[in-house]
C-alpha cells in the first residue's frame, strides 16, 4: 500500500492503522521507544539487522505520521533523540491486544509442531 493511499478517508480503519506501522521495523521501533527517549545509535545497537538508511527512513515516516518526536540538541557533536508522542503512545497501547494475540498464535504454532514431531 502506498503512503498516499493510506490517507483515503473511505478506507477501512484497520487498513489505515496498518499502513502507519507497515514495514519490518516500525513496530519494533515503536516498542523500543515505549521505554523512553533514545538516540539513533542506541536504537541501532538494539537492532543489529537494521541499517542506518532504513532506520532513518522509518523514523522520518513515523515522525511524519506524528508517532515520534525528533529532538535535535544544539551541542557538539550534534545529539538527536527520538521519543514517542502522545499519539504514538496511543497507537502502542492499541497494539497491546494485537501483540498478545500474536504471542498466542506463536504458542499455538509451537504446540502444533510439537504434536507433529511426537
Amino acid at each position: 500500500m502506498t503512503r498516499g493511499r493510506a490517507q483515503d478517508p473511505n478506507m477501512c480503519g484497520v487498513t489505515a492503522a496498518i499502513a502507519v506501522i507497515d514495514g519490518k521495523w516500525k513496530t519494533t521501533l515503536l516498542w523500543l521507544l515505549e521505554s523512553g527517549p533514545m538516540r539513533p545509535g542506541a536504537l541501532r545497537r538494539m537492532l543489529p539487522g537494521l541499517s542506518e538508511k532504513v532506520m532513518t527512513q522509518a523514523l522520518r515516516e513515523m515522525e511524519e505520521d506524528e508517532l515520534v518526536h525528533r529532538e535535535v540538541f544544539e551541542v557538539r557533536p550534534p545529539k538527536t533523540e527520538y521519543s514517542l508522542t502522545a499519539y504514538g503512545r496511543e497507537l502502542s497501547e492499541a497494539l497491546g491486544p494485537v501483540s498478545r494475540w500474536g504471542h498466542g498464535r506463536l504458542d499455538r504454532l509451537e504446540r502444533s509442531r510439537s504434536r507433529a514431531a511426537s
